[in-house]
């Protein structure tokens, strides 16, 4: 068996997978061999499982003098070129910072949705070996080479538990759901850099860059694409304006107008009661999906908001004939005679135009586009809302005193069209 004069390893190009540690083929060495060790790399010398040196950049013999354990473990003398069996492991300490991780199906409880939520997160990070004689032995073991595929392979399991637990975390104690967590990227990149620096350092390296480049929805499972569909599908009804029920109504007619043309789905019949849907809905293919509130009856705005009719297809329909129109707040039908929605209470604010129901505070109809006039204040009889320079209230006819005038000689509340005091008849200042 021949023995080595120089052991040397010269890392394959940078851009192939990363090289964290290689194993000198041969381990017939002597007193006279070369040790070379270049740049960014540290040799370790084992023999009968024992460290024997540690050897940095430079150009070193492995004689006796620069490594005494030779003569315990082999009684070698000084001089001579006397032979011994060990193994050189040169730990490459260059700094890589393009590793790939990724985690699979997580489920986290989404704040903003109020479901579990399957997730998934990728990213990248930097690793540096700094301590070579615990990074071989705790990691690398009998290997001839250890590389970028076997340091994720090896170390996947406790890395994806940690990184887990710590973004579920993270979006749990921050209250960040599924929709803004793309803007919290670089804080929650520093929060996994600091849970998972203590679990690269107990193998011996550094975790010096580390970053979240995604979080997604998981599509893998059938659990996950339904997710990911139910929200697809909740933003563009916001866009559109529609609602889910809408949604289906539109589909279901749809489907039969083109089964009709097939010759499929009821035929003319279907296409008819498709129609009929559609018209149910607003009065229109194109209209009704976008303007539910049809058929809402008409006020006369001089009229105190007193019903006089309704509108019905363009046509005046006696007061007499009881209508329907549609709460603002939930948007489900209840007679106009009611002051009140019968499903969830919100007071039934009517245009006085063409009597839709709008939302407190609205300028404008839902309906119809007319100006709405704003309450400056309630009834203090029944608690209707009163609008500027009304003197009795339209619906239980109570006189309305406002509080914007005030008698200057015994504080007694005024209405806005009285000039003299009702109490000690002082003049209104």
């Amino acid at each position: 068996m021949a023995i080595i004069d120089l052991v040397s390893w010269t890392p394959r190009d940078p851009r192939e997978e990363t090289i964290f540690a290689y194993r000198f083929p041969e381990t017939n060495l002597s007193t006279w061999t070369q040790l070379l060790v270049q740049e960014s790399q540290e040799a370790v010398l084992f023999s009968k499982g024992r460290l024997l040196q540690k050897f940095g950049p430079g150009k070193h013999t492995l004689d006796s003098e620069n490594i005494p354990l030779l003569r315990n473990l082999f009684g070698i003398p000084f001089g001579g070129k006397n032979p011994f069996m060990a193994e050189v492991w040169f730990v490459n300490k260059i700094l890589p910072s393009n590793l790939e991780w990724a985690v699979d199906s997580m489920a986290t409880e989404d704040v903003d949705y109020k479901v579990q939520i399957p997730l998934v997160a990728s990213g990248r990070y930097g690793l540096r070996v700094v301590d070579a004689e615990r990074f071989l032995v705790r990691l690398v073991g009998t290997r001839s080479e250890f590389t970028e595929r076997d340091l994720t392979d090896q170390a996947y399991g406790e890395f994806a538990t940690k990184t887990k637990s710590s973004i579920v975390s993270f979006m749990r104690d921050n209250r960040i759901g599924y929709k803004s967590i793309s803007g919290y990227l670089d804080q929650l990149s520093q929060f996994l850099k600091e849970a998972t620096r203590g679990f690269w350092s107990e193998i011996g390296l550094e975790l010096t860059k580390f970053y979240v480049t995604g979080i997604d929805i998981d599509t893998s499972t059938e659990a996950g694409r339904r997710v990911h569909e139910a929200i697809s599908q909740q933003s563009a009804q916001s866009i559109t304006g529609r609602t889910w029920q809408q949604e289906q109504m539109f589909g279901v007619a749809q489907e039969a107008v083109q089964g009709m043309g097939r010759g499929t789905g009821g035929g003319m019949l279907g296409g008819i009661m498709a129609l009929g849907m559609m018209n149910g809905m607003g009065g229109g293919m194109g209209t009704g999906m976008m303007n539910p509130q049809y058929n809402q009856p008409t006020f006369n705005a001089q009229g105190g908001g007193q019903q006089t009719g309704f509108v019905q297809d363009g046509q005046q329909v006696p007061q007499g004939q009881l209508r329907m129109v549609y709460c603002s707040n939930c948007a489900k039908k209840y007679p106009s005679t009611s002051k009140f929605c019968p499903y969830c209470g919100d007071p039934y604010n009517p245009c006085p135009n063409c009597g839709a129901d709008n939302a407190e505070g609205a300028r404008r109809c839902v309906s119809c586009g007319a100006t709405l006039q704003q309450a400056q204040d309630r009834c203090p009889n029944c608690g209707q809302p009163v609008m500027p320079g009304m003197t009795f209230c339209g619906n239980c006819g109570a006189q309305i005193i406002t509080a914007n005038f005030v008698c200057s000689r015994c504080g007694t509340p005024m209405p806005a069209n009285v000039k003299f005091c009702p109490k000690c008849g002082k003049k209104r200042d």
